[in-house]
């Protein structure tokens, strides 16, 4: 599962605000009118992962994601969660907008989840998962880097030696 906003869209980003060039290697973009700083390390590192991992866009861009990211970073077009329009979270995902939408994709199976907003509550749920669960948190100015992909790789590597499916 792969959010978008702090993970390849950045926020923050050093320099970005004062005009320099920012640190972070990616750039500026519109989109629907909004300016998104997009991660190209981030986009090469899922590039990467995309061997290891059933990729999905679990972000509230929904649609949008496929509409943007694949022409502006050169990623594939993948499978998107929809979110409820109502109210966010129930007693079942301890409150986390996105969790129920995502508890019902992953229906049991290994989940790797990569976000810049894992709260308790997401950490609560992983830990009452059956299945493995692994949550990768980044920082909204950094996003997904070499530090988390590394993570992912060798928890998929761990997941293939104990013969199960990463996610």
């Amino acid at each position: 599962m792969v959010d978008i906003d702090g993970v390849i869209s950045l926020f923050g980003v050093a320099g970005a605000i004062s005009g320099e060039t920012p640190a972070a290697d990616g750039c500026f973009h519109s989109i629907d009118g909004i300016p998104h700083f997009l991660s190209a390390t981030a986009a090469a590192h899922l590039l990467a992962l995309s061997a290891l991992f059933d990729l999905v866009w679990a972000s509230g861009w929904e649609e949008k994601a496929n509409e943007h990211l694949p022409h502006l970073l050169e990623l594939p077009v993948l499978p998107f969660l929809r979110f409820d329009a109502g109210p966010r979270g129930t007693r079942e995902t301890q409150g986390h907008w996105k969790l129920a939408s995502i508890d019902a994709y992953a229906a049991g199976r290994p989940l790797a989840w990569i976000d810049d907003a894992l709260g308790p509550a997401c950490h609560r749920w992983a830990a009452e998962r059956t299945a493995p669960t692994l949550l990768v948190q980044t920082a909204p100015e950094l996003g997904l880097t070499s530090r988390e992909a590394l993570l992912l790789e060798g928890w998929a590597a761990q997941r293939s030696a104990a013969g199960s499916p990463a996610g």
